[in-house]
């Protein structure tokens, strides 16, 4: 961790433990919301520990230390953040669901909290709502051209599936998010599933599921169905007979969005095969699978140039500092990146298309790896590719590389 870093948490825990000590939990938790927003923080842990309580800040997918609080303040804090998210603050044996509405640096934000019992204590965890006023375009994403140009053409289908897949947390709802504001035209009727709806969509029917009164996917899609829709998108897919439904609307007029947990494009058809659908079905219902995850992109503010070495090269695919086209960068941590390095994120992509080859191979029960092999005879721009691309290009670095795509290596 750099001296940056370092500088950049202390400050902000410096900053809270000197008011811990003067202010009621009231005052401390709305600075540490106010803090947590302005440093794109996506959810805040406070963990029980026996000396007090830990929290951290999840930036840019990373959790980073803020402070301890002293064991005399833990049960204040929980009580009052479990309060105002209207939780139950008299039970402390089972998982609870809340939510806050705020408005912090004038803007009104939703925060999800979710808590439960630990050995020391309980244990909350906030999730910070995005901004629901703020909408990216696929071309904002990270997406390279040749890959915008195949979605384009997918969601231009009046059926047929388009899925993201990947890990949690690896941008899946907000690709989906992005086609649905492309197809939200006045002609269309949309509608979406959804566990829980993250962001509000003037002129699209959202439905959250409640799965405490039975009304699941599965419930919510079959009533869908029957409301003559165009598009329809379902937050996740789940389980076998999700699948069943989601792949027949597709096949019936209706073109269907839909994320699930896969580790690359290919390895898609091997969980439909799974779930017991026909291999006809598979062929004929999808257009196009996204698999993707989330690098963090290079600090502008503290960037530098460096000179790569001959193990860097390699990994880039090239022999010689001559053969880039500009410097590569890192960042050195600042002030306004939390003193790490990075400030935002990007999307690398694998967007596979069903063209007639992999059509056919998915018809004679052909492996999820022959499959991936002639989508990348076919021009596939893969993970590995992708994150290739966003290094030479000097928006991330190997690290981040080696980070994100440790499991596909």
């Amino acid at each position: 961790m750099s001296e940056t870093t370092h500088s950049s948490q202390h400050a902000l825990r410096d900053e809270i433990q000197a008011l811990s000590d003067v202010v009621a939990p009231r005052e401390l938790i709305d600075l540490l919301l106010e803090r947590a927003f302005q440093n794109r923080a996506t959810d805040i842990h406070l963990d029980p520990l026996p000396e007090g309580l830990r929290i951290r800040l999840r930036i840019d997918g990373l959790l980073h230390d803020v402070v301890t609080l002293p064991q005399e303040m833990k049960n204040q804090v929980i009580s009052r953040l479990k309060l105002i998210a209207e939780m139950n603050i008299t039970e402390h044996r089972y998982a609870q669901d809340g939510r806050i509405s705020v408005t912090i640096l004038g803007n009104n934000r939703d925060i999800r909290v979710g808590g439960g019992p630990t050995i020391y204590g309980e244990r909350l965890v906030l999730r910070l709502m995005p901004d629901q006023k703020s909408f990216s375009k696929l071309s904002e994403l990270g997406f390279s051209d040749p890959q915008l140009q195949i979605i384009h053409s997918a969601l231009e289908y009046p059926y047929g599936m388009i899925l993201s897949v990947g890990p949690v947390g690896s941008g899946k709802t907000t690709t989906l998010y992005s086609c649905l504001e492309r197809l939200n035209l006045p002609e269309k009727s949309i509608a979406t599933i959804e566990d829980p709806v993250e962001r509000k969509m003037k002129g699209i029917n959202q439905v959250q599921v409640e799965p405490h009164i039975d009304f699941g996917f599965v419930q919510a899609l079959k009533g869908l169905l029957r409301q003559d829709p165009n598009v329809i998108m379902v937050g996740e897919i789940r389980d076998p007979e999700t699948a069943q439904i989601a792949a027949r609307a597709s096949l019936t007029g209706i073109l269907t969005l839909s994320t699930l947990h896969a580790n690359d494009s290919s390895s898609v058809i091997g969980i439909f095969r799974e779930f017991n659908i026909k291999p006809l079905f598979v062929a004929d219902s999808i257009r196009c699978i996204i698999a993707q995850r989330l690098i963090r992109k290079i600090c502008e503010h503290c960037q530098e140039n460096f000179e790569p070495d001959e193990v860097m090269l390699a990994e880039l695919g090239l022999e010689s500092t001559s053969q880039l086209d500009h410097p590569l960068v890192r960042g050195k941590g600042c002030g306004k990146c939390f003193g790490t390095g990075y400030f935002g994120r990007t999307g690398i992509f694998e967007v596979m298309m069903n063209t007639p080859k992999i059509r056919s191979a998915i018809l004679h029960g052909k492996g999820p790896g022959e499959i991936r092999e002639i989508a990348k005879q076919g021009g596939m721009i893969t993970l590995e590719d992708s994150a290739r691309q966003k290094v030479l290009a000097g928006e991330s670095t190997l690290n981040e590389f080696h980070r994100v795509l440790a499991t596909q290596m």
